[in-house]
């Protein structure tokens, strides 16, 4: 257990947040102790239950060891590198996490019988039949517990409880949410963990906090960059180290840590000058630079990752160099990018159910009915999305030059308007069907007019045929705020020049506007009498302009010159405006 304080709960994401360096040690202590306070409140208030001390116990074990099994850099590890490192292998952390126990258990001679061993690695897992009682029911009598450090049913359980809240202040986020209220409002009906109605609000903002930790922190464009910089190094050491055969061996992976870039990094010999030089380059935020991203609808996430890989990008990229210089064998030689240099990162986010609503999964109780029951229209806030997830797809490229970069996006963006096309003809193929055709067809004379109907609510994920075919543009549409065709600076002076060169001309538009826009009409409101200029004056760059007519409304009837200038409000306060600013 004391391994986890060398692996930091959130990999890389130190390098973002100098703050974030909490490890996994001081996490699974906080899910023990939540463990434990739910387990305890279940077993002091619905005595007939029959919780006994020994399920207490067991709970706060399962939530002091659900995390023995992370690897380096924490999800870095079972993530991104033993899937490349070892594809035919599939290994994920729970599998360490019951390896380490075992090793624990036997190593320090713990007094557990097999059968609770277990029930607590069950726990862990959140499945009661990986557990040796299930046999007798005893696990299926008590199948709330299994809910409490994994819950499988609708994602709400102590490990989220206490991540979110621990990440989002280490990180500065502040997402934070009443945890002691949501757990003092659990209460066991019909064998499964249900909460106040109340308190519905609350257990969906927890479904939102964790998306935006995942979009905010956890996906932070720089943090993932540092992570297959971190994943190319490791791989580059595989064959010389054999770190990824470390995990099937508990006595190799205890030694297992972050602690293997020091080891590289001290290393001597020439073989593994190649992540020598990777770790170099983090240190001096020389990294893998973001070319272009974009959000993609859940329900287009499989045609996205099946169309848009590295391969085809590069392909792309070459014909789009062959067709600028002539010959491609110019390009090769001129030209030094492999397609080993571009990443395709595809991420889902939800708020715990992939598209689903987990509150939809949660059951509810109140004070008249004392029954579990689902959040019905109303109670709890109707401001929610239609849909509950989504992907994010980037574009990272190995080599931080402009040239590079600017090639690739307009690969990628080639690529992107590929799929669209592609999209767009099996639609309208598919609406061209007889079957389409006849669900279109209206009804004739001799048909009883229909009776309206009120249309159910859209299913998360799915579409209309007219938004179907709408969304093509969305799906590759191109992102104008990462542009590499210039560079920022010139981006800058470019947008700066533009300003001052065309604000007359801008505000000449404005005055021969004469339809006031109902946004921008402070006439009669309290807050026109803020902007009175109370030295007067008059401001040639607003002379004539309609928006300075509706603004001065009040000033006109009182006799003032509608041509006067107006200052912005500042920290609510007007502020008077020199006569030397028109200048």
């Amino acid at each position: 257990f004391q391994r986890l304080r060398d692996i930091k709960q959130l990999g890389t994401s130190s390098y973002v947040w100098p703050g974030a360096t909490h490890t996994r040690f001081e996490h699974c202590i906080g899910v023990a102790h939540l463990a434990r306070t739910l387990a305890s409140r279940f077993k002091t208030n619905q005595p007939e239950l029959g919780i006994t001390n020994r399920d207490v116990a067991c709970v706060e074990i399962a939530g002091l060891c659900h995390d023995l099994g992370h690897g380096p850099w924490s999800h870095v590890w079972d993530g991104i590198f033993m899937p490349q490192a070892q594809p035919d292998t599939p290994w994920q952390h729970e599998m360490g996490s019951d390896m380490m126990f075992d090793y624990l258990v036997k190593t320090y001679k713990i007094p557990i019988s097999s059968k609770d061993a277990s029930f607590i690695k069950a726990l862990i897992a959140g499945e009661p039949g990986q557990c040796e009682s299930v046999h007798d029911s005893e696990a299926l009598q008590k199948r709330y517990l299994f809910d409490i450090v994994a819950n499988k049913r609708n994602g709400l359980d102590v490990d989220k409880f206490d991540y979110i809240q621990r990440d989002s202040r280490m990180t500065g986020e502040n997402l934070t949410f009443p945890v002691l209220r949501i757990l003092h409002s659990a209460k066991v009906l019909d064998n499964q963990i249900c909460y106040k109605i109340k308190d519905a609000n609350q257990i969906y903002r927890i479904c939102q906090r964790r998306y935006e930790l995942h979009k905010h922190v956890y996906n932070h464009k720089t943090a993932r960059a540092i992570e297959y910089m971190i994943v190319d190094a490791l791989l580059l050491a595989e064959p010389h180290m054999k770190i990824a055969e470390r995990v099937y061996k508990p006595e190799s992976f205890l030694r297992l840590n972050d602690y293997i870039k020091n080891e590289i990094e001290m290393s001597q010999g020439p073989e593994l000058e190649a992540s020598r030089q990777i770790f170099k380059r983090i240190k001096h935020r020389d990294l893998y630079r973001s070319v272009d991203q974009k959000n993609i609808k859940f329900a287009d996430g499989e045609d996205v990752k099946t169309y848009v890989t590295r391969e085809r990008i590069y392909e792309k990229l070459m014909s789009n160099r062959a067709s600028e210089q002539g010959t491609e064998t110019d390009v090769i030689d001129n030209f030094d990018l492999q397609v080993g240099d571009i990443i395709v990162d595809i991420t889902m986010m939800h708020h715990g159910m992939k598209q689903h609503n987990p509150v939809d999964f949660t059951k509810f109780y109140s004070k008249l009915t004392n029954a579990p029951m689902n959040a019905g229209p109303g109670d709890y806030s109707e401001l929610r999305p239609v849909e509950h997830a989504e992907l994010l797809l980037r574009i990272y490229s190995k080599k931080s030059d402009m040239k590079y970069l600017h090639a690739v996006q307009e690969a990628y963006r080639a690529v992107m308007d590929d799929l669209d096309i592609i999209l767009e003809s099996k639609e309208k193929a598919k609406l061209s069907t007889p079957a389409v055709a006849a669900a279109t067809v209206t009804p004739g004379p001799e048909t009883p007019a229909a009776q309206p109907t009120v249309p159910l609510p859209a299913t998360p994920g799915s579409d209309t045929a007219s938004e179907r075919t709408r969304k093509f543009s969305r799906v590759g549409s191109r992102n104008h705020f990462t542009s590499f065709k210039t560079s920022p600076l010139s981006n800058t002076r470019r947008l700066s020049s533009d300003l001052s060169s065309n604000t007359a001309s801008t505000l000449s538009s404005h005055a021969s506007d004469t339809s006031p826009s109902p946004f921008t009409t402070f006439e009669g409101c309290p807050l026109a009498d803020l902007f009175q200029d109370e030295e007067g004056g008059k401001d040639p760059a607003v002379a004539g302009s309609s928006a300075a007519t509706a603004v001065g409304g009040k000033r006109a009837r009182e006799g003032e010159d509608e041509n006067d200038s107006l200052l912005p409000v500042s920290d609510g306060l007007g502020i008077k405006r020199r006569r030397e600013s028109g200048k």
